[in-house]
């Protein structure tokens, strides 16, 4: 057993998160996009110089869990020097999907790099086939620009031809480069945050307790996992489809408890697929850590400590896994959401009492663009739409909010409207598709976009198909629908479509409804 000032931890902890809220507060108010500026989709968080979390802010879980293996790729190519800046994309080098840019700084102290502080932010468009950069791909290339790790800043010295080079290949360089600046500015917030506390506590101070901020995480997970039975545990569940073939895509988990560690395997899930959906190893542990860590009662820290009880058995090739040049758009949002129900599903037959029923399962990925001739300009968007939170033993679900793998807010109308050539129709809680029970599912939201100018739509949604679970006799969540209204006629749409609107066409967005908890009496 370490020995530590509980004290002083509980002042450091709050310390070092602060920095890490306050990085995302000059991010989301510097910021262009109304994505990263309204939807608050982006992730700030702290590293020693080992490239691991020490400390986080409250932000989007799939982003935090695999930001390490992001500042990690980073160092094994890149020689940090005072000043640089690193930016990078790539999925396969700790990246979770393309438009998720992270920038990555790093923090000296006398000629000796002793930290990093990175961001991670969604742009709403880095190239690719359809505006959005969220498209129905085969294959990585044509998601949209791949950037390895790069400096973008050298020696304090912006990098403008890498810059230049970033904004010719999108449809809305002057977004871009504005949303690529807030993120710079947010890390060096973290930086001059970070030398403060250095100089006022002294180096070896804040480097312990950069140490035993991680070990003290390690052991309040180690003492939750130690509190669920020794045994093996299974769940699956299965995506719409790839939107490539029509075909179910299987997730399944085994959970081995053993005393306070847990071997999670994933081997009977399906191998990679054609389409978009393919979730590489950094977002699977991204769904495995935010799981694990929602099983913690105490308020302690997200950081790379919570890694330390868990081994993850993913086999390269598979949709848990993929390897590269798998299109991975989909499985940031999508199958990250899945991971986590299924996680979650497993962990039910263990801990009934403390699992609720499945959420939405999806993040209902909204991506479009085109040409407004009242700015004169092109445009792009994306945005997510949430859904009915899973009831649980205790409480009922929520409604209309975002859940488990996303955090991010939904877009406000008003900011939609002004920034976009469309109107939103009509925006409302989706009644009756939470799933009854003893304690009844969240409902689902319902969104309509009206457009005013031919635009191209890509949708990425899930639970169309397979509806959100109830448990413990509980009901299932309402399937969620895409509609298409256009020239009288009513479409139905399918999970996954890249589409062309016309003025007055109008876009309906069903959200699935959350599970319910325990047979209603």
């Amino acid at each position: 057993m370490f020995k530590f000032d509980p004290i002083e931890l509980e002042i450091f902890k709050n310390i070092f998160v602060s920095i890490s809220e306050e990085m995302g507060a000059v991010l989301g108010r510097t910021s262009l996009s109304p994505n990263i500026k309204e939807r608050k989709d982006f992730s700030c968080a702290l590293f020693n110089q080992k490239g691991e979390t020490f400390a986080q802010g409250s932000h989007i879980p799939v982003h935090l869990g695999a930001m390490p293996l992001s500042v990690q790729a980073s160092l094994k190519t890149i020689h940090f020097e005072k000043g640089d800046l690193v930016i990078l994309n790539d999925p396969y080098k700790g990246g979770t999907h393309l438009p998720d840019i992270t920038c990555i700084s790093p923090v000296f102290v006398d000629k000796k790099l002793v930290f990093f502080v990175a961001n991670r932010a969604h742009h709403s468009d880095v190239g690719g086939m359809t505006p959005g950069s969220m498209p129905l791909a085969t294959e990585i290339f044509q998601e949209g620009l791949i950037i390895p790790p790069l400096k973008i800043i050298q020696k304090g010295k912006l990098n403008v031809a890498l810059l230049n080079m970033i904004l010719a290949n999108v449809r809305t360089p002057e977004e871009r480069k504005g949303d690529l600046l807030a993120q710079i500015a947010a890390n060096n917030k973290g930086k001059e945050r970070l030398k403060e506390i250095i100089k006022k506590y002294g180096l070896k101070k804040i480097l312990l307790y950069s140490k035993i901020i991680q070990d003290y995480t390690e052991k309040i997970l180690r003492d939750s996992i130690k509190a669920i039975p020794d045994g093996i545990y299974t769940f699956s569940d299965y995506m719409d489809d790839d939107g490539i073939n029509d075909s179910p895509v299987k997730i399944g988990v085994k959970i081995n408890i053993n005393n306070d560690e847990a071997i999670i395997d994933f081997s009977s899930s399906s191998s990679q697929v054609a389409g978009g959906i393919n979730a590489n190893f950094a977002v699977t542990c991204s769904a495995v850590l935010y799981v694990f860590r929602c099983l913690v009662v105490e308020d302690i820290p997200f950081n790379t400590g919570l890694m330390r009880p868990l081994k993850i058995e993913a086999p390269p090739g598979s949709i848990v896994n993929a390897q590269f040049p798998a299109a991975t758009a989909g499985g940031n949002v999508e199958t990250s959401q899945r991971i986590a129900d299924v996680l979650l599903g497993a962990l039910s037959k263990a801990i009934p009492e403390k699992i609720p029923a499945a959420s939405s399962g999806t993040m209902n990925n909204i991506a479009f663009g085109g040409f407004d001739p009242v700015r004169n300009t092109n445009f792009a968007y994306y945005e997510t739409i949430g859904g009915g939170m899973g009831a649980s033993f205790f409480n009922p679900g929520l409604s209309g909010v975002h859940t488990n793998m996303t955090n991010s807010l939904n877009t406000p109308l008003e900011a939609l409207e002004n920034y976009l050539p469309l109107r939103i129709k009509k925006y409302s809680l989706r009644r009756g598709s939470g799933g009854d029970g003893q304690k009844k599912g969240g409902e689902g939201i319902i969104r309509e976009y009206e457009f005013f100018v031919p635009t191209q739509v890509t949708i990425m949604s899930e639970r169309r198909k397979f509806a959100p679970y109830g448990i413990q006799g509980g009901k299932s969540g309402k399937k969620g629908q895409n509609i298409l209204f256009s020239k009288g006629k009513k479409i139905l749409l399918s999970s996954k479509i890249n589409l062309k609107v016309t003025p007055g066409d109008v876009l309906r967005i069903e959200t699935p409804g959350g599970g319910g908890y325990g047979r209603k009496k």
